[in-house]
């Protein structure tokens, strides 16, 4: 016994060390080259914080561009989806009631141009992007609204449209709080 025991506790003693100690000095160190420095990324509007690029807002009013549907409305301390499927009653009104309040919100658009995006809540319920269809879908209300030319909301939906990593990895996205804060320094309402 005594043979297996002493291996044990210095392989014990080693990943503790490892796993406690190295790695999270790490990962740490590498966040400390990011944006924000491994604080996360703050946006600043009029010279106050006003929430992070990578965590969902809740947007509502008409001319703001909405966020993706939250289950855990938004709350960064409870991160999580529904669990409902896809033939969960509950969550299929759900869904139904998104995309009639969407119509109502913008009309002009049918139910077919309404990405899913829109009417479902992503996995983590702190989505911070959507897809650029997602936003120019969104574009007619807002700029009706704003009392801005659709030309001139969609060419800012463009401008800041971030394209895939190498134009390969990942999907094009648009931060909706960094676009919204952009809408509010063109024409504040």
């Amino acid at each position: 016994m005594k043979a297996y025991l002493l291996p044990s506790i210095k392989l014990t003693i080693i990943l503790i060390v490892i796993t406690a100690g190295i790695y999270p000095l790490a990962i740490a160190g590498v966040g400390k080259l990011t944006p924000g420095h491994g604080d996360g990324e703050t946006v600043i509007y009029k010279g106050r914080v006003v929430g992070y690029a990578n965590e969902g807002q809740k947007f509502t009013k008409d001319q703001y561009f909405w966020s993706r549907p939250s289950a855990v409305d938004y709350n960064a301390a409870g991160s999580g989806g529904s669990n409902k499927g896809p033939s969960n009653p509950d969550y299929l009104k759900q869904v139904n009631d998104r995309i009639t309040d969407f119509m109502k919100h913008n009309p002009g658009v049918t139910r077919s141009q309404i990405p899913a995006e829109l009417v479902t809540a992503s996995g983590s319920g702190l989505d911070p992007d959507l897809s650029p269809a997602g936003a120019q879908v969104q574009v007619a209300r807002v700029a009706k609204v704003r009392g801005l030319s659709a030309d001139a909301v969609s060419k800012l939906v463009d401008a800041h449209t971030e394209k895939p990593l190498f134009g390969v990895f990942g999907p094009a996205k648009v931060n909706v709080l960094k676009l919204n804060v952009t809408l509010d320094e063109l024409k504040p309402l």
